[in-house]
């Protein structure tokens, strides 16, 4: 059985390098971001399964019954762990809720995923729950932060467990618990589903760092997960700047068909800087210097030029590198660039009045900045009496 009031969070993530080189089969690392999806469960009116998701203004509540009678019309039910289409007949016979077919809102997308997951666990697993679910996240939507992701995580981690697939971790008197490898594996599985639900061919990645935390390294499809690495404070901001990750990866590849000797070399270094990147986070719990910290640095520069050699920078990005570069730190794009959001490295011996400066004068400039950390946990079970207020009353929302 699962406590009558818990809650699941999952972090989002950010790029550290690898950014479009990935596209080409170079390697990428993807870090935990702490900002933290938070989903709430608690036992419901007998019958009833409820959501609420604030941030994309969905209230919705359905009778166990009619659940179930949906359950024999999802394709799959039965097969194992084989990702299903993203519009598969079976999928769409979850329109009883109102979303047309092609739906692309959040709202709709964010609706699907939940009846989706809710009812191919319970199919598998258990029967549908009588529970009341509410989803609230400190991640931005639509900045390349895996917001979906995290909530698809969170999803997973909370219907597997009310259906009995995976244990309750958590004992009496603690405030958080994780999940086994085997579990987490399962997690990470049905998530990827979800995520399949909402953007149709996902690489895996922002699931994956979800589930697991810490870091990873992608190549050419494979995951792995970096045994340990430190957590490191980060300035995230957010330009604000809308780009389309389809037009910005065309244009890459474009530039590279016209001048392959001039950019191949670039696609090198950059898989050269992850690859290194990848040796002093895992150097650096065990040994930890300010050494380590002048060398992420340097390849923040580094990668961050050669960002925009491959033509994905911009004026909004340039600006953020230039005022923390005011206040002595280092900065780079992260995700797709042409706008977006940027990454700014925090070492130990920053001053707190550096930090605040910096903040100020990218806030003036219309950015949107946090302070926070990355090489966060996973998937994690918390007991609500140990979540900070800010969450508590989120999450107290009706």
């Amino acid at each position: 059985m699962w406590p009558r009031d818990v809650a699941v969070s999952a972090p989002g993530k950010v790029i550290l390098h690898g950014e479009h080189a990935v596209v080409l089969g170079k390697v990428a690392l993807a870090v935990a971001l702490d900002l933290r999806t938070f989903l709430r469960l608690q036992p419901g009116a007998e019958g009833r399964l409820s959501v609420f998701l604030p941030g994309v203004g969905v209230r919705r509540s359905w009778d166990t019954a009619d659940l179930r009678a949906l359950q024999g019309r999802i394709s799959g039910k039965g097969r194992g762990e084989e990702p299903l289409p993203r519009r598969s007949e079976g999928l769409w016979a979850l329109e009883f809720a109102g979303i047309p077919a092609g739906a692309s809102a959040p709202d709709s997308l964010a609706t699907l995923a939940f009846l989706y997951m809710c009812l191919a666990i319970s199919a598998k697993y258990g029967d549908v729950p009588s529970a009341d679910i509410l989803v609230w996240s400190e991640l931005p939507t639509g900045a390349g932060l895996g917001s979906s992701a995290a909530y698809a995580v969170c999803l997973a981690a909370a219907l597997l467990m009310v259906c009995g697939a995976i244990s309750c971790p958590l004992q009496e008197g603690e405030s958080t618990a994780r999940w086994t490898e085997e579990e987490l594996t399962l997690i990470n599985s049905w998530a990827f589903r979800g995520e399949r639900v909402i953007h149709g061919n996902p690489s895996g990645v922002d699931n994956a760092v979800g589930t697991w935390g810490g870091a990873l390294r992608y190549q050419a499809g494979k995951i792995t997960p970096l045994k340990r690495v430190p957590t490191l404070r980060i300035l995230l901001t957010n330009t604000k700047v809308p780009r389309s990750t389809k037009v910005l990866v065309a244009g890459v590849k474009e530039k590279i068909l016209k001048f392959p000797a001039i950019m191949n070399p670039v696609l090198d270094s950059i898989d050269a800087i992850s690859q290194e990147c990848q040796s002093v986070l895992e150097a650096m719990p065990a040994n930890p210097s300010p050494e380590h910290y002048s060398v992420l640095e340097e390849f923040f520069d580094i990668n961050q030029h050669h960002l925009n050699v491959l033509g994905v920078g911009h004026p909004s990005l340039d600006r953020l590198c230039q005022v923390t570069a005011s206040h002595s730190l280092h900065s780079k794009l992260t995700g797709a660039g042409g706008g977006g959001c940027g990454i700014t490295l925090l070492p130990p011996d920053t001053s707190p009045l550096a930090v605040e400066a910096a903040k100020k004068d990218l806030c003036a400039c219309g950015f949107e900045c946090w302070e926070t950390k990355i090489g966060a946990p996973g998937v994690t079970l918390h007991s609500c009496s140990s979540l900070s207020a800010q969450v508590l009353h989120a999450l107290a929302q009706s």
